[in-house]
């Protein structure tokens, strides 16, 4: 093996740390020497980190842990530190040294010790050995609470080691572990740059050039709290190179000393080298403090402290491993620890000792040490004068007695950690050996070769006995237990004991021979024998006499020790008597003051939705008004005109009522009119010569109330806003009473008395309520309980009640008609038999009986007397008309005047009678023949009045249905009532229903045998889990989509859960907030990918065009917007979690000290001492993640409040504009991901496939969106409904039952409305029939309202499709039923054209047969859709299609009037084969379908179908009966109706 020569390893050395010191300013290979580097890096070139900042301690014994490797020891084992510190440390102070050492050498040890070992940092992740408190401790639990638990947080360790027993855990130093004045220029090259002034070589000074700066940025000097006064931050605390410099001023003085002692010797070197730059100065200077600092601390200050001269220096040992040891730290800093005084003088050069002035305590000899800790701006310290003093003070001033007892300043009052203000300096000292794993007493003796003692009282005989008793029972009498730090205290007494001495000794030669640039090496260059003697010569006296002037009369040779003779003696060996007594220990809370400010942060967040729901409410009511404005626009001045003559009050309805505004209207035909706001008529009364009107007025409260009596009415209570309105409108009653012969009596009362003297409706209704109960119970022949029960004065109410007389008002109202129709006026013509206006109880029974018991001939008879107008016996064709145009009016006059007359002659021309101009009895009998059963069932429908009446005598309505039986000629229905032989249905080829005037063919009875046979009766259980089971089978692609994206989105919660709660490395956050971090990791993961991939549900283009594909049979793609919806809500109930988990990190982040946090967040925060965490509003709205975390819940909130069904209804632009806030929702996930406050970003992880396609599907949309498309044809159809042709895009492809999005120029460029096409893809052009129902499509109306005959004229759209939906597979099975409501027929037009297209060219189709069943309010709405059904029925030469329209304005279905419409209807069609209403051969039907029986005989007429496709469109309500009733069917083992829908 080769050996490299010295010169050649310095040559190296300085080529490897040359460079690296470049960066202070100038050259440094121009100086002549080796620079050592800040660090300690390279000071032995074989082993480059021995010695430098961040290396582990090297033992000097094996290390002693609870499992050998790093877990501590701890009670029950050892015990407990505080117990210990009170039994070993306890004692009195004011006992001096026996070798006189001074408290200069103490805080001089402390200095040095700063610039070898630092342990104090807290180590990640955060492991705490807490010190519980002994109940009833006088200092720390005076209380006896018995729960009071110092923290005491590990320190930093070497990652790499504690991993097994052969490699256990070592803590690191956190400064270079040399006597190479890192205390003065700090461990790191960034730290001294920040420390020098870069002019003439000095150290940066603040304002006084005697001091340095202030602790602020970039250095981390520590800057804990001053626990006598809570003071924090860095103001008074100086830059120094030890991070703790600033721990009392005593230690801060020696920082001082030394800083003004380097700037001494730039400024003589600038003297002596004028020519030298700064870096030259700087590293002269600094070379020669350093060698000054080491000669001091090993040949002055060493021997005083051990009295022990070192061995003589033989020259750099570089296989010497000079690294610090655990041991010595605990054995130093524990000796230093018995010498510090309760107090420490001041004295100038004159022997004077100084005044103390305390706040609150007025003057004291000395400084408290106590108080003294991490002080600002201390009044007895501000000036270089007073440090100077006080740096004379500890030299005069001999130090505690070296033996076992520890000043209360220390051991009760020491800087505490966490939010303890203080701690037990002894036990947590202790603790920290615990930590670092030292061996016990015995161990580190034998360790050391030294002899152990064989019992506790070989220990120390000056020791008092009472003590090692104490102690040795605390270790239960096993002196192999006694720890090394109480072991080492024991031992001393007036110097150290064997075992801290060796120890002490070993370190101190060790750093001396194994450091390359030690001041005596003169193999290294930077001394000279001269100048390395003259340095042996300079003693810490000489340092303070060149920095301070003082005369060198005025301080002993050695300043380490006082001995007799020497100036200025101390006036007395301090106690704590005569000193200010300690601050006590006071607990911070950090929330403290919090709670409010964080329960309303919250609240508030939680309230973001709320505000959003107003919002949405506000803007859901203007554009309510704005719809209502633009509908009633037209109508406005009809109803002006209408009011123009009336009088404005305020109506009172009755008590506990409120009053609302009226206008009242006396009309030349005697009628009284009573308007509402809106000007509807709320009520007529009509005033005949007999009648004696009543008016009275009230005599109080500014006489503007009247009360109006009408015999047989209830009454008129009127409020005026004053008495001249009162007297205008008498004024208009007297003057309309003498026009028309009225009489008028006017009387007046008090107002209350007015009040309770009126008949209100409220009360008229009571009275009704009676008068029907009692009509029922009479013509039914029910019970009296039956009826109901009567109020407690029932004989005069009922009396009352009979003798009641009805107004034409009240018998329209019972009825459910208006008073103005046609059958009203003629139905109470015919009942009012006196004439006199009113029908009494015994004219309303009458006529009453014929309907409830009367036979078909009574019921035809009184039809006939009813429209018989003269009288005369006979009903002329003109009184057969009136009597239709009643019963058509029930339909909103459905039939012109000439339709009418059609039907009438075609009922003439089929009964024989068209010769005929009258009619008798018989001959209108004989008309109805064939509907005799319908007669038979028909009754009179009355309301009654009151709760309940009309369930008495209510049909069975739901027997009669006028859709597809299971046998041929129909069936009975439970409650016996049959279908109608005109409305049974005919069976013709495969059990099909056909039209009427078609040839029926009976199929072969087997069929209905098969559907009629009997099956087995399952018991609850079975039938339960065969219907899980059919819904499993129904919507299996459902169930598996949901199933894989919970599962994947379950999955990503429990890595990142199981991740951060057991397996990531560690930072000690699940321990800190194990649910909170699991909850919002877990839900991050998942909220990350569901926000992701919600998009691809929007992916319209994409969606249209794998529908198409094989996919389509395992993904259910027309489900995509159900999907969307499903992710959102259940994204957002994650989202609400991970908030929640993040509210719960918060408070608990505000609750952690900041050496927690530092642990947690290594990229936020740092621990400097300040121990204050941050706010909680911090972290909600200072932090990148928490603003834009509070951001994104206000997105969230107005998204989906605006997303809602009930909003989109009401402002669809509003729903429009704020879904566009995804664009911003996901800039703000991008962000606040990216901010890696925990984790590394992920979120784009999930983002980027599904941002990358959805990108592609948008670009394909705009490439169409910005064409210009010219509208062709322009129709304004009834009901609202605009037709709009308009051109087809070259290579535009589309399938029947598609939609498409558009935007008219005219209205915005941006907003995009949705509608289904209602052109067939055959077609060369597009057409649109869109319903103005909302703001933008009214206004759409508006715009291509005018006439035009120029294309040109018609403003332009922008397309955006097609899309597919659900609607487009309706050719995809055997048998389709095609299901619209209202306007929601649009898809299914487009489908019939195609179906008829495609049947017309022998098109070979899957599907054999369409039911199109349309529910629609009036027949007006289908006005513009007959002449495509009409087309469809022309060309429908198979029979393919089966229309059905349903009209459900109409009233119950066998009252009076709808049966004989109904009666009009079937004849209508049976003579000329279409429908009275639409012209069609479509059957209509009066009332709403009933789904289920549908299905079901459809299931029996198609027996060898197993799949029914049903397709829906229209309203929610529709919509969920359709898939109810598919629901209900498929839970049966019988044929599977698959259900697809759209809503709008």
């Amino acid at each position: 093996m080769l050996h490299a020569r010295p010169e050649t390893l310095v040559l190296l050395g300085a080529l490897l740390t040359g460079p690296l010191d470049l960066a202070g300013g100038q050259d440094a290979l121009s100086l002549p020497w080796e620079v050592q580097r800040y660090d300690g890096w390279f000071n032995n070139l074989r082993h480059h980190k021995r010695g430098a900042a961040g290396s582990r301690l090297q033992r000097l014994a094996p290390a002693y842990y609870a499992d050998g490797v790093y877990q501590a020891l701890g009670e029950p084992l050892l015990p407990n530190p505080r117990r210990l510190s009170d039994a070993a440390t306890q004692g009195r102070a004011g006992q001096a040294s026996h070798r006189n050492r001074t408290v200069l050498g103490v805080f001089f040890g402390y200095h040095v010790l700063s610039d070898l070992v630092s342990v104090e940092r807290p180590g990640c992740p955060a492991e705490f050995l807490n010190i519980h408190i002994p109940p009833g401790d006088p200092v720390f639990d005076p209380d006896k609470r018995g729960d009071v638990v110092l923290p005491f947080q590990r320190s930093r360790w070497d990652p790499k080691t504690g991993q097994s027993p052969s490699n256990p855990r070592d803590l690191t130093n956190e400064v270079t572990g040399w006597l190479d004045g890192s205390a003065i220029y700090g461990s790191s090259h960034s730290w001294s740059d920040a420390l020098r002034s870069f002019s003439g070589g000095q150290l940066a000074s603040g304002p006084d050039p005697a001091f340095p700066r202030d602790a602020q940025s970039p250095l981390l000097m520590w800057n804990a709290p001053d626990p006598a006064t809570g003071q924090r931050g860095p103001q008074g605390l100086y830059a120094f190179g030890a991070e703790r410099g600033n721990r009392e001023p005593f230690l801060q003085a020696l920082g001082l000393l030394w800083f003004r002692y380097h700037n001494l010797c730039a400024r003589r070197l600038a003297r002596e080298h004028p020519h030298w730059g700064d870096e030259e100065l700087f590293q002269h200077a600094r070379k020669r403090v350093i060698a000054t600092y080491q000669n001091i601390a090993l040949y002055e200050w060493l021997p005083s402290f051990l009295q022990k001269t070192p061995p003589e220096y033989t020259g750099y040992r570089p296989f010497l491993d000079p690294s610090i040891s655990p041991e010595f730290l605990a054995a130093s800093e524990q000796f230093f620890s018995t010498m510090v005084p309760p107090g420490v003088y001041m004295r100038n050069a004159s022997c004077h000792f100084q005044k103390i002035f305390n706040k609150g305590f007025g003057t004291s000899p000395a400084l408290r040490v106590c108080n003294s800790y991490w002080i600002r701006e201390n009044p007895n310290l501000n000036n270089v004068q007073a440090v100077n003093q006080l740096l004379l003070g500890m030299a005069s001033q001999i130090s505690e007695l070296e033996d076992r007892i520890v000043v209360e300043d220390l051991r009760d009052y020491w800087p505490g950690p966490g939010k303890f203000s203080r701690t037990d300096y002894v036990a947590s000292s202790i603790q920290r050996g615990r930590d670092m794993g030292l061996p016990s007493y015995s161990q580190a003796l034998l360790a050391l070769g030294l002899e152990a003692p064989k019992n506790w009282s070989y220990l120390n005989p000056n020791v008092d006995p009472q003590v090692l008793e104490a102690v040795a029972a605390l270790y239960n009498q096993d002196l192999s237990r006694l720890e090394l730090l109480p072991g080492g205290l024991l031992e001393s007494h007036g110097d150290p004991g064997l075992l801290f001495s060796a120890i002490v000794l070993d370190q101190f030669v060790r750093l001396r021979d194994g450091d390359r640039y030690w001041f005596e090496n003169t193999r290294n260059g930077l001394f000279s024998k001269e100048e390395i003697a003259e340095i042996r010569n300079t003693t810490l006296r000489d340092v303070l006499v060149a920095v301070t002037s003082v005369d060198p009369s005025a301080l002993q040779p050695n300043v380490f020790i006082w001995s007799e003779g020497a100036p200025c003696p101390q006036p007395r060996q301090l106690t704590t008597k005569d000193l200010p007594p300690c601050v006590s220990m006071t607990v911070y809370d950090y929330f403290e003051g919090s709670g409010p400010g964080f329960g309303i942060t919250i609240v508030a967040l939680c309230c973001l939705p709320l505000v959003s729901l107003l919002i949405s409410g506000v803007v859901a009511h203007l554009r309510g008004l704005e719809r209502k404005k633009l509908q009633k626009k037209g109508k406005e001045s009809v109803k002006k005109e209408a009011a123009k003559d009336g009088v404005p009050a305020m109506e009172w309805p009755g008590p506990r009522e409120k009053s609302y505004p009226v206008t009242i209207q006396l009309l030349p035909d005697r009628h009284l009119q009573v308007l509402d706001w809106r000007l509807s008529v709320l009520r007529t009364i009509q005033l005949r010569p007999s009648q004696q009107v009543n008016l009275i007025l009230s005599s109080n409260r500014g006489r503007r109330t009247l009360l109006l009596k009408i015999p047989k009415e209830y009454d008129l209570v009127l409020l005026f806003n004053s008495e001249e309105e009162r007297n205008t409108f008498v004024q208009h009653l007297q003057d309309f009473c003498v026009r028309w012969a009225l009489g008028l009596s006017v009387a007046e009362m008090g107002e209350n008395l007015l009040f309770r003297k009126a008949v209100t409706k409220q009360q008229r209704g009571r009275i009704l309520e009676i008068f029907f109960r009692h009509l029922f119970s009479q013509v039914l022949d029910i019970d009296q309980a039956d009826a109901g029960t009567l109020p407690l004065d029932s004989s005069q109410k009922v009396q009352e009640a009979l003798m009641c007389e009805l107004s034409r008002n009240e018998f329209a109202e019972s009825l459910g008609l208006k008073p103005q129709d046609m059958f009203v006026e003629y139905m109470f013509s015919l009942a009012d038999k006196d004439g006199n206006g009113y029908l009494s109880f015994r004219e309303f029974l009458d006529i009453l009986v014929v309907f409830m018991k009367g036979s078909p001939e009574d019921k035809s008879r009184l039809m006939f007397t009813m429209y018989d107008l003269d009288a005369n016996g006979f009903l002329s064709k003109d009184e057969f008309f009136t009597m239709m145009r009643s019963f058509i009016e029930i339909s909103n006059n459905c039939l012109s005047k000439a339709q009418l007359a059609e039907v009438v002659e075609s009922m003439f021309r089929e009964s024989g009678f068209q010769d005929k101009e009258e009619l008798t009895w018989e001959d209108f009998h004989f008309m109805l023949r064939d509907h005799d059963s319908e007669l038979r069932s028909t009754q009179l429908c009355v309301k009654g009045g009151g709760g309940g009446v009309g369930d008495i005598f209510k049909p069975n309505v739901s027997c009669r249905v006028s859709f597809i039986t299971r046998t041929p000629g129909g069936r009975t229905c439970s409650h016996g009532m049959g279908l109608p032989a005109s409305e049974a249905p005919e069976l013709g080829g495969s059990g099909l229903k056909k039209r009427f005037g078609k040839k029926a063919v009976v199929p072969p009875p087997r069929l209905y045998t098969e559907a009629l046979k009997e099956k087995m009766r399952r018991g609850f259980l079975a039938q339960k889990l065969q219907q899980y089971k059919r819904f499993v089978e129904n919507y299996l692609r459902h169930i598996m989509c949901v199933a894989i994206f919970s599962g994947i989105c379950a999955g990503l919660f429990a890595e990142r859960a199981y991740y951060y709660g057991f397996a990531s490395p560690s930072s000690g956050i699940a321990e800190t907030t194990f649910v909170g971090i699991i909850l919002s990791r877990g839900t991050a993961a998942s909220v990350s990918f569901m926000f992701s991939y919600i998009l691809l549900t929007m992916c319209r283009n994409l969606i249209t065009f794998l529908r198409e594909t094989f996919l389509n049979r395992y993904v259910p793609f027309d489900a995509a917007v159900d999907f969307h919806r499903w992710i959102a809500m259940a994204a957002v109930v994650l989202a609400i979690l991970h908030s929640a988990g993040h509210v719960v990190n918060v408070y608990i982040f505000s609750v952690s000290p900041l050496s927690l946090l530092a642990c947690i967040f290594p990229n936020v925060f740092v621990n400097d001492g300040s121990k204050l965490p941050q706010k909680f509003y911090w972290w909600f709205f200072q932090t990148v993640p928490g603003l834009t975390g509070v951001l994104l819940l206000l997105v969230l909130a107005i998204m989906y409040v605006f997303a809602s069904h009930h909003f989109r209804r009401r402002s669809f632009r509003g729903f429009w504009l704020t879904h566009h806030l995804y664009i911003l929702l996901y800039i703000l996930l991008i962000i606040h991901g990216s901010f890696a406050l925990i984790q590394l970003p992920r979120f784009h992880i999930f983002f980027l496939v599904p941002a990358l396609i959805y990108g592609g599907d948008k670009l394909v949309s705009l490439s169409r969106k910005k064409v210009e498309i010219g509208v062709v044809k322009v129709e304004l159809l009834p009901s609202g409904v605009t037709h709009l042709q308009f051109q087809r895009p070259q290579g535009f492809q589309y399938k029947s039952g598609q939609w498409v999005r558009i935007a008219c120029l005219a209205l915005g460029t941006t907003e995009y409305h949705p509608f289904t096409l209602t052109s067939a893809p055959h077609e060369d052009t597009l057409s649109l029939h869109i319903r103005a129902v909302g703001p933008w499509t009214i206004r759409l109306r508006e715009i291509y309202s005018p006439p035009t005959d120029s294309c040109a004229r018609y403003p332009k759209l922008y397309l955006d499709g097609p899309f597919g939906e659900g609607h487009q597979e309706w050719h995809k099975f055997e048998v389709s039923v095609l299901v619209g409501g209202g306007i929601g027929v649009t898809p299914f037009a487009s489908i019939l054209k195609d179906l008829v297209f495609k049947s017309s060219l022998g098109s070979q189709m899957l599907c054999k047969k369409i039911y199109f069943i349309w529910v629609t309010r009036t027949q007006r709405q289908f006005e513009w859709l007959a002449d495509i059904i009409r087309e469809v029925e022309e060309n429908d030469c198979l029979d393919l299609v089966s229309v059905h329209i349903y009209i459900t304005q109409l009233a119950e279905k066998f009252d009076l009037r709808t049966t004989m419409l109904y009666i009009c209807e079937r004849h209508f069609q049976k003579v000329l084969n279409r429908s009275l209403f639409t012209g069609l051969r479509s059957i209509t039907h009066f009332g709403r379908p009933p789904f289920e029986p549908f299905f079901h005989s459809l299931q029996e007429v198609h027996p060898e179908v197993r799949k029914f496709g049903v397709f829906s469109c229209g309203p929610p309500g529709m919509t969920k009966n359709v898939e109810k009733a598919c629901q209900l069917i498929n839970k049966q083992d019988q044929a599977h109706f698959i259900h697809h829908y759209e809503n709008f």
